[in-house]
């Protein structure tokens, strides 16, 4: 089978957050694509069935679609691709390193890493040249690899969601409503993203935890104290590792 073909026949499944632009991205890359289906809903037979459906329904989704494929993915990047055995295929995975809000486009794959793999070389060559037909990076992780690989795009999306969420909270104490925090945090946010780019951690890492400031950091704990107990012991960790940080910087 060749993967480079533009009349290879896809069958997405799971009309979330993922398959939705998954099935868009595809079609503007000139596959035939059916979908995206809904859980149970059996595709017709195809090249290839692509599951995008929580990690937890993936074996039962794979077997709904036994025989329909003679390869079927999906887009975790968490799940072994043994979660695929029911499907009786060659199994792959791709899993893109984005986050897929409501809404999100076809647009949103280009540019993006990819984490591909695959259990038999065909199958792994499969997800790599899909991955490139969506614009994306495609590196591959094997099943030891991961838990460190999709904590790590937690640590990097997810938790900087839940600490702007916590920096809204501490705003309050300054008067400002969410939003207005919000629309003020969020310039901020985006240039330190920028520097990190650029930089690396050590090299973007400001404040007065990076000048020694310690009196400064004594008060913004106890600003955080009064204004948002409930996030002291996360302040108190975060100073802790960003101490460590310094330190790396001004060894380095």
């Amino acid at each position: 089978m060749n993967s480079d073909s533009k009349d290879l026949h896809i069958a997405v499944i799971g009309a979330g957050r993922v398959g939705v632009p998954l099935a868009g991205a595809l079609r503007e890359a000139g596959l035939v694509v059916e979908g995206p289906l809904g859980r149970g809903q059996a595709p017709s037979a195809g090249d290839a069935v692509v599951l995008c459906v929580p990690d937890a329904e993936i074996p039962a989704a794979a077997e709904a679609v036994a025989g329909t494929a003679p390869l079927v993915g999906h887009t975790s990047g968490a799940t072994p691709l043994a979660a695929l055995a029911p499907a009786g295929a060659e199994m792959f995975g791709l899993h893109p390193l984005q986050t897929f809000a409501a809404g999100s486009g076809p647009e949103t794959f280009r540019g993006a890493g990819a984490a591909v793999a695959g259990s038999t070389p065909p199958a792994l060559d499969f997800a790599v040249a899909l991955a490139r037909r969506l614009g994306m990076t495609p590196f591959e992780i094997d099943d030891e690899g991961r838990a460190a690989y999709h904590t790590a795009a937690s640590l990097a999306s997810n938790f900087l969601v839940t600490l702007q969420a916590a920096a809204e909270s501490i705003a309050a104490g300054a008067g400002l409503e969410r939003e207005e925090a919000r629309a003020l945090l969020v310039p901020l946010l985006r240039r330190t993203v920028d520097n990190l780019a650029e930089l690396g951690p050590e090299a973007a890492l400001t404040g007065p935890i990076a000048r020694g400031d310690h009196a400064t950091v004594t008060a913004q704990r106890a600003a955080v104290e009064e204004v948002a107990p409930h996030l002291l012991d996360l302040f108190d960790e975060l100073v802790q590792h960003t101490h460590s940080l310094a330190a790396q910087r001004a060894s380095a």
